[in-house]
């Protein structure tokens, strides 16, 4: 970690580590951070946008209502644009600015959902003094990282080496150069309790710049030599199944047993692909307390505040250690990984509590975050009306006016709703009145207490909770970020290809392929390049190895839901553009912006922490093991090793940081199946196959259909189905690390070949 520089003067980098920023996402283990001591009124009504004819006709610094931010189409970047700071989005614009004029630019990132966010924003972004200092004295720049990450994770790898933290909203003060010298996170109007606010903050900053010039850019040398090490990279050996050992080993020893999770200290953040990697080891090592304690965190999860009891789908994260208070905003990443891991639980339970966790999720997505188009939304936000979470909040006199007295006293029952409320400010700590359902008993609790009987009063609580939910929906709704991204859009369509095959489920599959079908047709440039974001009937900025791989990957998935062929052709394409543009040839794995892309100093980022979201590198590797299995090309295999020997050391040391990752190493190590189904996709004898191996978990397997013909569009990409036809019925090709069963006709023949001692 860096050491705090002479250049700040009275301003010790330690002051400027906003360890409270609340918007931060991070492995569970280092989630410490404070509670803001500020106003949690965010949120606030915003004025509307003019109408595209309106924007055409402004000026280029967007008039006197308006900044520059006005011309952009992120959500997050137009909720700034009727701000009195004069915004620049990222580009050489405002460079050019910051030379002419000789200002430090002072660069703001966040995203549209993020609380503190709007907390900043209001406090200080709509300030008038505030306004005039950074005016004055700055060129700003606002950065959605949603729209940028790799950006994001080059200025937050310096925000957490200068102050040991980080989150959003982000605050970085660079020379014109690009070159910063000073970093934090969420900063109030003025300073209280240690903190230094911006009234204080920004004149210092601006009497340095003049006063201490030398000093200053001494240190933003010193800032940007060691950026230019981020990604590098210190590649090591090959990983062994003793990195899967030492991260079930350390998950085990923070496993809260109380209320499921990781660690006893709050906030939680629920990592679905940690609880996948549980799953797998589970199966691996035959270790029945990984599989429960990725159980026990599903099931705990499902019954809190977390998650959306009325309306579906999964909250940001958890502020306390019982998953009762979550930051209340949804991310569609959330939902696609939640479906994941739900889905995954069933196939290894047959529980029926997790298959309709995984549906409800799905209908949320389905019903509030799919374009017309067939585009996934990115998020919604967490505040309506001014007040975090309110949309989401009840009193119980609400409920009673809804539900009626006596059905109000059975929902009050179930669902933990107290006269006095279960949800407390989160500045104050004082209760407000109001109530986050949660189930506290279960339906057939409360049918047995009452005297009920159990499967109709089931039925009478789903009564109570659509009503609850019409009468939510006559609520102001949260903002909804409405940009359809490539790397979300591949990981739900990811999501919802797994459940259509677990659950059997056309209608998923169907969703899937349209979402896929409009990435394709949207998202691709006629050079086969990826672009980031689709908003308002537009598609911009170059995409991300996050792109790439995420697509990649649900377009694999589709496959094996679809069996057709044309999705299969597509990942591979892609898969070989990622290859073409990001790929590490020296040192490994992949970059995270393109080799023809937007560099900062020549800084190219490579990262593969697994953290709210997989890394790319963590899903190209897992892609690229599967696509060897499918295709019989050595050449994607050995990318894949050469991207885990890139991040290994890396990885021994933290390996519960990097668990999507360690799935990758898991397959590598085996045993991995193919699977090859010939015969005729409308048969009923193919699908009774195709099903069977579709609801099982075997995650190291990957699955091909063979039709029937000479020379049918899968033998193109996978040489060795050419002589894989069927017999008189349907037959199944199981192979085991290059070594093939006889072809088999008997459905539970088929499935024991997956089981390790059938070999």
């Amino acid at each position: 970690m860096m050491k705090p520089s002479s250049l700040l003067l009275a301003l010790p980098l330690s002051l400027l580590s906003a360890e409270s920023a609340l918007c931060r996402e991070q492995d569970q283990a280092e989630a410490t951070e404070e509670v803001p001591t500020a106003s949690a009124q965010g949120g606030h009504e915003r004025l509307p946008l003019p109408s595209a004819e309106e924007i055409a006709a402004l000026p280029p610094d967007g008039g006197p209502e308006f900044n520059r931010l006005i011309f952009e189409e992120s959500p997050y970047l137009l909720q700034h644009a009727r701000n009195p700071v004069d915004w620049y989005p990222w580009g050489e614009e405002a460079f050019r600015a910051a030379r002419e004029q000789d200002k430090p630019i002072f660069l703001s990132i966040g995203y549209s959902t993020c609380h503190w966010c709007h907390v900043m924003e209001k406090e200080s972004f709509e300030d008038d003094d505030v306004a005039a200092l950074l005016n004055a004295g700055f060129i700003c720049i606002k950065v959605d990282r949603e729209e940028r990450p790799d950006l994001d994770h080059v200025f937050m790898s310096v925000t957490q080496a200068l102050t040991g933290s980080g989150g959003w909203p982000m605050t970085v003060v660079m020379t014109p150069d690009q070159e910063p010298f000073l970093a934090g996170t969420y900063f109030p109007k003025t300073g209280r309790f240690g903190r230094p606010g911006m009234m204080e903050l920004l004149p210092k900053i601006t009497q340095a710049w003049r006063q201490d010039r030398t000093n200053i850019l001494k240190s933003a040398k010193d800032v940007s030599n060691w950026m230019k090490n981020i990604g590098t990279g210190n590649p090591g050996e090959d990983l062994g199944p003793e990195v899967l050992d030492l991260a079930y080993q350390r998950f085990a020893a923070r496993f809260d047993a109380t209320f499921g999770g990781f660690g006893s200290e709050p906030p939680k953040f629920p990592v679905p692909h940690n609880l996948l990697f549980l799953m797998r080891y589970s199966q691996r090592a035959a270790q029945p307390h990984a599989l429960e304690m990725a159980l026990e965190t599903l099931r705990a999860m499902r019954r809190g505040g977390i998650y959306d009891q009325i309306g579906y789908g999964f909250h940001r994260y958890s502020t306390d250690q019982r998953w009762l208070v979550p930051h209340f905003e949804k991310m569609l990443y959330d939902q696609a990984l939640h479906t994941m891991a739900y889905t995954a639980a069933w196939q290894l339970t047959g529980e029926a509590t997790f298959e309709e966790t995984a549906r409800e999720v799905i209908e949320y997505v389905l019903r509030d975050m799919t374009s017309p188009e067939g585009g996934f939304y990115s998020a919604e936000d967490a505040d309506s009306e001014g007040v975090e979470g309110l949309f989401y909040l009840w009193t119980r006199d609400e409920i009673d006016d809804v539900l009626g007295k006596e059905d109000a006293d059975l929902f009050a029952k179930a669902y933990g709703i107290r006269e006095d409320g279960n949800f407390r400010d989160e500045a104050s700590g004082e209760s407000v009145g109001r109530n986050i359902p949660h189930l506290v008993h279960l339906p057939r609790e409360v049918a047995a207490e009452k005297g009920i009987d159990a499967k109709s009063f089931r039925g009478r609580i789903e009564r109570m909770r659509e009503k609850l939910f019409a009468a939510r929906e006559e609520r102001v709704h949260p903002l909804k970020d409405d940009k359809i991204l490539t790397d979300w859009n591949g990981l739900m369509i990811a999501a919802l290809a797994r459940a259509a095959q677990a659950f059997g489920d056309d209608e998923y599959a169907e969703a899937a392929r349209a979402a896929a079908e409009f990435a394709l047709a949207n998202l691709v440039d006629d050079k086969g390049r990826l672009m980031k974001r689709y908003r308002a009937g537009r598609a911009g900025l170059p995409g991300t190895l996050d792109d790439y791989a995420f697509l990649s990957f649900g377009l694999i998935e589709l496959y094996e839901t679809t069996f057709e062929v044309r999705y299969l052709e597509a990942a591979i394409a892609i898969t070989d553009q990622m290859i073409a543009h990001f790929a590490d040839e020296k040192g490994g794995g992949f970059f995270l912006s393109a080799d023809d892309g937007d560099e900062l100093l020549g800084v190219r980022g490579k990262e593969a922490y697994d953290g709210a979201i997989p890394a790319g590198n963590s899903i190209a590797a897992w892609n690229l093991l599967r696509l060897a299995r499918i295709t019989g090309r050595t050449a994607y295999e050995e990318r894949a090793a050469g991207c885990m020997r890139s991040f290994s050391k890396t990885v021994a040391r933290s390996p519960t940081a990097h668990t999507q990752l360690l799935a990758a190493v898991d397959f590598s190590l085996g045993p991995t199946f193919e699977v090859v189904i010939a015969g005729d996709p409308g048969a009923a004898d193919t699908k009774a196959l195709v099903r069977a191996f579709h609801a099982r978990f075997a995650p190291n397997k990957v699955l091909l259909l063979r039709p029937p013909g000479e020379t049918p569009a899968i033998a193109r990409i996978a040489p060795f189905t050419k002589d894989q036809v069927p017999g008189e019925n349907a037959t199944a090709f199981v192979c085991r690390d290059y070594t093939c069963k006889l072809p088999t006709s008997d459905v539970e023949k088929a499935l024991s070949f997956l089981d390790p001692d059938a070999w």
